[in-house]
């Protein structure tokens, strides 16, 4: 990661996620959105419904970090608590936001209950995020996004984030795929490279498992120098070749 980038935070927030029931798929979906824009995530929690939690982990997140994304928790239901924790942890009030409340009565018409009208409640001073999907907002408070835990939902709502954010160097990465050998075979390998190049990051990736079908391990080079990221890839499987692997670049 470059110290210079800015920095992020992903907070999952939900007890169907750590019940097993929902599988987080966002932090993901943040994860390649951040990474295209500069911005390196450094670190992602998951929190249950629980009011003390969230607020705790809220405040932590966002002391330590330029960015934090919440999703989940900002639905009609009696367990969408995110907002209220999250004008709790910014000590301010949560009144209904005009343009939300005009935004969902366009939405439901006749339908537009207290239930929904939840949905309107936004901490003072934040600004609304746009829904391109079922038009319920998500906002924006200081350095704090709040999105929705339904995934399409979530990556329309980083359409209207992306244009706030400030963003870094951009970085390159390429992929080597060794084929029937583990880690151990291509670590001394990885590590003379990495210790040639400091600049640039470099991991391993077993996949496949067991003695049926293809395993082996994904070589990843990643760094900010686009050319030097693929002098390094060419350099590491010049070396991988000579000592007998079999390696494909992807």
């Amino acid at each position: 990661m470059n110290q210079s980038n800015p920095t992020a935070a992903v907070l999952v927030i939900g007890d169907e996620i750590l019940s097993g029931r929902t599988k987080d798929t966002n932090t993901n979906t943040i994860a390649r959105f951040l990474t295209a824009m500069g911005i390196d995530l450094m670190e992602a929690r998951v929190v249950g419904d629980r009011p003390e939690q969230i607020i705790a982990a809220l405040n932590a997140l966002r002391g330590g970090h330029d960015y934090v994304f919440t999703t989940g928790g900002i639905g009609p239901t009696h367990d969408d608590i995110t907002a209220d924790c999250v004008a709790q942890a910014f000590g301010v009030a949560l009144p209904e936001h005009p343009e939300a409340v005009a935004i969902l009565e366009r939405r439901y018409g006749d339908d537009f209950n207290a239930a929904r009208r939840r949905m309107a409640r936004i901490p003072a001073g934040a600004s609304l995020i746009a829904n391109p999907v079922t038009d319920a907002p998500g906002f924006q408070l200081g350095n704090v996004f709040v999105m929705a835990g339904v995934p399409a939902i979530m990556q329309g709502m980083l359409q209207d984030v992306a244009p706030r954010l400030k963003t870094g160097a951009v970085v390159h990465s390429g992929t080597l795929k060794v084929s029937g050998v583990g880690e151990g075979t291509v670590a001394e390998i990885l590590g003379e490279a990495a210790r040639t190049n400091r600049a640039l990051s470099f991991g391993s990736y077993p996949f496949g498992a067991g003695t049926q079908g293809e395993f082996g391990t994904n070589l990843v080079v990643r760094g900010q120098d686009e050319s030097a990221v693929a002098a390094a890839v060419q350099d590491l499987q010049r070396s991988l070749i000579e000592s007998g692997v079999n390696v494909t670049p992807l």
